[in-house]
């Protein structure tokens, strides 16, 4: 009624005679006003009317969102339910241990080591075992409603009401894949180690796959991603070590060895100040250590309340110094150089990170370049789509963001990059994705290195 009013008020007509008959004036006519009235009500209902959708437009249009995955046409689910019970019938009373969980899943025609989630999911870490009938209760309601391998490995590994996994989610099925995983035999025997290979794989699971950051994995960003493929392959490879996205047992040790040597006070975290030690080595600027330690790409709070570096954080930082090259390593550090959290990143920005690097330089006896020549060097690199700010597109469009990186907080790098025929860096953006990461390059030099220092260590203890 109030838009009616408004609508009316501004007809210039309407307007003035309302006007008069406000001030008392005899001269409108009753009969006019109410003729020019319903003709404008008429003419304001005939803008407002709009053509309804016709029903045969609206059901041409198909469905195109599946959050649960796209529905399969012809799946039998009493078929498949047949089978689940053939396989419950050859159990004592139709009840299946974790021990025969292996043959259930089979029967379920889902990857094996699936087989602790499926039995969680039926009350079987409660119990100790699994009944035909709840078994198949839950699993006709997974097929009703979950459509694909990432929805249904959601639904089983997710806390009630949520849609989503959380680091805590992945423990029961990490442990089964330690216990049973004939490459992690050797495990048995050292059981201090389970956690912290199960700590290094989830965070590997969530740095390649949470892409938002957020600490909850979605069905989305489990199905754009390569983890449920890495699964299936756990039951067809017994070297989890040629696993290297995920499982390996090689990169964990890498990855632990490396914050141990750091660690001087305590296993579980690394002090701010013994970090120092390790940068040093590594060349990071002090710059960007404090960003570090500012939170900005941390999730455990210590970190910047008590001076901490989780392990868990560790994993994150040591993977993206070893390779700069994949998105998250990107995102990762960009966020430590967009020192207001704009989005942008400044000529201001890039020069308060430079100047630490002159300073190195200076040190060295090198002459560095002056900030100007650097900074255009820099954009000619990435060429960004806004002049003067280098965006995060910018830098994931660009092949050479390690190179853009380095140069502002890796003095050792910097120069590595300095030294190198500008051919080969050619070379490395035409071959780009078809040789190993840089990461896989790094794990495994180490993990030689670590194995030689052993054998030495071992050969000058039994002398």
């Amino acid at each position: 009624m109030r838009m009616k009013e408004l609508s009316l008020r501004q007809d210039p007509d309407l307007r003035k005679e309302l006007a008069l008959l406000a001030r008392g004036c005899d001269f409108v006519l009753p009969s006019r006003f109410k003729k020019r009235l319903k003709a404008f009500q008429q003419g304001q209902a005939q803008v407002r009317t709009e053509e309804p959708i016709t029903s045969a437009l609206s059901e041409s249009i198909p469905k195109f969102y599946f959050p649960q995955g796209r529905p399969q046409a012809n799946l039998n689910i009493d078929g498949l339910i047949s089978k689940i019970e053939k396989i419950f019938s050859q159990f004592p009373n139709e009840r299946a241990t974790i021990e025969d969980m292996g043959q259930v899943a089979k029967a379920c025609e889902c990857p094996l080591f699936w087989k602790v989630p499926l039995f969680n999911s039926a009350g079987g870490d409660r119990t100790g075992f699994v009944s035909v009938h709840k078994f198949v209760a839950i699993w006709r309601k997974i097929l009703q409603t979950c459509h694909d391998d990432a929805s249904k490995f959601v639904h089983l590994l997710a806390k009630p009401g949520c849609n989503y996994l959380e680091q805590d989610d992945f423990i029961p099925f990490l442990q089964d894949v330690v216990n049973s995983h004939p490459g992690l035999a050797f495990l048995k025997d050292a059981p201090d180690f389970h956690s912290r290979y199960i700590t290094t794989v989830i965070q590997r699971i969530f740095y390649n796959v949470n892409r938002s950051w957020t600490g909850k994995i979605s069905c989305h960003e489990l199905r754009k991603s390569n983890f449920l493929q890495n699964v299936m392959l756990l039951e067809q490879e017994e070297d989890v070590n040629q696993l290297t996205d995920f499982f390996s047992y090689e990169h964990f040790y890498v990855i632990y060895c490396k914050f141990r040597k750091m660690t001087m006070l305590s296993l579980k975290v690394w002090i701010v100040n013994n970090i120092s030690r390790f940068f040093m080595i590594s060349a990071i600027s002090q710059k960007m250590i404090e960003r570090i330690f500012s939170g900005t790409v941390t999730r455990d709070r210590r970190v910047y309340k008590e001076g901490r570096l989780s392990y868990g954080d560790f994993v994150w930082f040591l993977i993206s110094e070893e390779d700069k090259k994949t998105d998250t390593s990107i995102e990762y550090w960009f966020r430590c150089m967009d020192l207001n959290g704009d989005g942008v990143l400044s000529m201001y920005e890039l020069e308060y990170f430079y100047e630490e690097q002159c300073q190195k330089l200076d040190a060295m006896a090198i002459e560095p370049l002056p900030f100007e020549d650097c900074l255009c060097q820099m954009l000619d690199l990435v060429k960004p789509e806004v002049e003067g700010k280098i965006t995060l597109r910018d830098l994931k469009r660009c092949k050479l963001s390690h190179i853009f990186f380095d140069t502002f907080f890796n003095i050792e790098k910097y120069l590595d990059h300095e030294q190198k025929d500008p051919f080969s860096v050619v070379r490395e953006v035409e071959t780009d994705g078809q040789e190993v990461s840089d990461w896989d390059k790094y794990a495994a030099d180490e993990y030689d290195t670590l194995v030689a220092e052993e054998a030495a260590n071992e050969q000058y203890n039994d002398v």
